[in-house]
């Protein structure tokens, strides 16, 4: 784990080396505006798919603010920590536990934004298996899981908040039906199962500094009286398509991921939502964040919150989102409202990425 943590450090720091220094016209903290700055980017799909993805938006970022914005995709959080604590990227695009970790040791960093996904500024995790078995109740098709005031509750897949795989947007808003070149999209399963039954499990996680993808499973497995570590056989897959992948292809008996990241295979393996049931969710997680260097100006921290705004009102910028995040809006983060990470992170002893 250990080289590859140092792997991914080092080709963060290669891609944007020298990106904030003053020869450059960098940002020097004195309220002037860089002539470039770094925008950096953790895959939650394909490393290569999502540098192109970035490209547009990136593009847009320039015109808009009058200077250059470059945008570095990194192999995972480790790497766009360091590259941020280190000054070489100026901004960031950070799962909230990858945040709270990075402010945590560097704190040279500010949160500037927050993801809206259909209105919603938190999220969970999903739990899934290619094993019905593990059900206590019987899987479902064309619903989801989510988080009331009584606890978990099985919803329409057209009532959960997140877009589920085999849902699009219709004429007339949420529909299920959805056809790809492949063919029709399976809308997604779902059943109700404890977490007791995943001990002894291959388990497909994402990243070891992923909120919905490590730190809120690990956690409910520990409240659960399971060994994330002993009990199971983790996995870390690098990405939430992988730990979806991984159970598809019964590499992994159970996969943890963002709900509902079964959409981002559908248009390949149209019935995921049919082999790949969700059976748990995690708690509810605020949404990951744009974090901005310290040395950033205020001034141009709102304008580049003003222009990412701007580009999510468009149907380039919507589409753009969806592809790389799935954000459907933002809002100006407040930090307080990460405290529920910091606390579930203190709980598992993790006060800096695991290397």
């Amino acid at each position: 784990m250990r080289i590859r943590a140092l792997l991914a450090t080092l080709l963060a720091l290669v891609l944007v080396a020298g990106a904030c220094s003053d020869d450059d016209g960098q940002a020097a903290g004195d309220g002037t505006w860089p002539d470039k700055i770094t925008f950096g980017f953790v895959p939650s799909s394909e490393q290569e798919q999502l540098q192109d993805d970035i490209q547009p938006f990136m593009d847009v970022l320039s015109n808009a603010l009058g200077i250059e914005v470059e945008g570095v995709v990194t192999t995972d959080y480790t790497g766009l920590v360091t590259a941020m604590g280190t000054g070489s990227a100026d901004l960031g695009a950070f799962g909230p536990f990858g945040y709270v970790l990075a402010q945590q040791q560097f704190g040279n960093m500010e949160v500037l934004i927050q993801a809206i996904r259909y209105g919603s500024p938190t999220y969970h995790g999903q739990w899934m298996t290619n094993d019905p078995s593990m059900c206590d109740t019987t899987p479902e098709s064309a619903t989801a899981l989510e988080n009331s005031n009584d606890g978990v509750v099985q919803v329409g897949a057209l009532d959960a908040v997140a877009l589920q795989v085999g849902v699009h947007f219709g004429d007339s808003g949420k529909a299920l039906g959805e056809s790809v070149d492949a063919g029709d999209v399976s809308p997604g399963t779902s059943c109700m199962a404890d977490l007791t039954k995943v001990k002894g499990k291959r388990v497909a996680f994402t990243s070891e500094s992923s909120t919905s993808g490590y730190l809120f499973p690990a956690l409910q497995l520990i409240q659960a009286g399971i060994d994330p570590v002993n009990d199971i056989t983790p996995i870390f897959t690098g990405g939430h398509d992988a730990a979806v992948v991984a159970v598809y292809n019964g590499d992994a008996d159970v996969g943890v991921s963002y709900d509902d990241a079964r959409r981002t295979l559908r248009k390949e393996k149209v019935d995921v939502g049919d082999k790949v049931i969700v059976f748990n969710i995690t708690s509810e997680v605020p949404n990951d964040v744009v974090a901005a260097s310290s040395l950033l100006p205020d001034t141009l921290q709102t304008a580049i919150y003003q222009a990412i705004h701007a580009y999510l009102e468009t149907e380039e910028g919507e589409a753009v989102f969806d592809e790389m995040y799935g954000w459907t809006s933002i809002r100006r983060a407040v930090d307080s409202d990460f405290d529920v990470v910091r606390a579930a992170a203190e709980a598992l002893g993790i006060t800096e990425p695991p290397g």
